[in-house]
């Protein structure tokens, strides 16, 4: 007896979550495949905006919420070196990792758009319902691990390309040969610039996601027009 009342308990847990799940759509007018498409198309214009934005010169270095310093780790080199009169190799090396970011984040777009692609309708629809931000989040949390070991060697490349990792090694060397340091640093640059560049990018994907959720106008298609006028919080 108690067998069958814990599978009839069991069961009736079950099918009315999928009830709940099957009525979402509905509540807010739209379909579960439309509430899938919209999130897709909300996050990829998120994210061609945000790439745009931080694509160009000065996306990170002319912009104080994104602008790149040395790691943290550094730091101890940066004020060694300026002291000593050498703060120009270290502007030089501080503005070729900025331009090395802003290249490298050019290259994230496919990285992205495998992501997006990979939302499940059920995702989808708790989304919709969710908070302003609550696509990013979930993109963030789903795969931002990944996008940092597909974005690495991009931002590798790219810190190559434009000589900050030789312009790194310089100050770093310098610094390691100052006669007073005792222990010796060279913090690891491409973690760093990855780690940065790919916050600066949700940051920027997360604002086109509260401005398309708020400001109709931001609403470049039909579905995202349905999607998100359909939905009243």
């Amino acid at each position: 007896m108690k067998k069958i009342f814990t599978t009839l308990l069991l069961s009736s847990i079950f099918f009315t979550s999928c009830d709940t799940l099957s009525s979402l759509p509905n509540a807010l007018g739209v379909t579960e495949a439309e509430a899938a498409e919209g999130i897709r198309q909300a996050l990829q214009q998120g994210t061609g905006k945000g790439i745009s934005f931080l694509n160009k010169q000065d996306g990170f270095f002319g912009n104080n919420a994104y602008k790149l310093f040395l790691p943290d780790d550094a730091i101890k080199i940066e004020k060694a070196l300026r002291t000593i009169g050498m703060g120009k190799q270290v502007d030089r090396a501080i503005l070729q990792i900025n331009r090395a970011a802003e290249d490298a984040v050019g290259y994230a777009t496919p990285i992205f758009v495998d992501a997006i692609k990979e939302m499940t309708i059920a995702d989808a629809i708790n989304i919709v319902r969710g908070e302003n931000n609550a696509a990013t989040n979930y993109f963030r949390q789903k795969t931002r691990d990944r996008l940092i070991a597909a974005f690495s060697p991009v931002i590798d490349r790219s810190l190559v390309k434009l000589e900050a990792t030789r312009y790194y090694s310089e100050i770093v060397t310098l610094y390691n040969n100052i006669p007073t340091t005792v222990k010796k640093m060279n913090p690891d640059l491409t973690s760093y610039v990855v780690d940065r560049a790919t916050m600066a990018l949700f940051d920027q994907i997360e604002k086109e996601e509260i401005n398309i959720r708020a400001n109709p106008v931001a609403r470049t298609t039909q579905i995202l027009k349905k999607v998100f006028g359909s939905y009243r919080g």
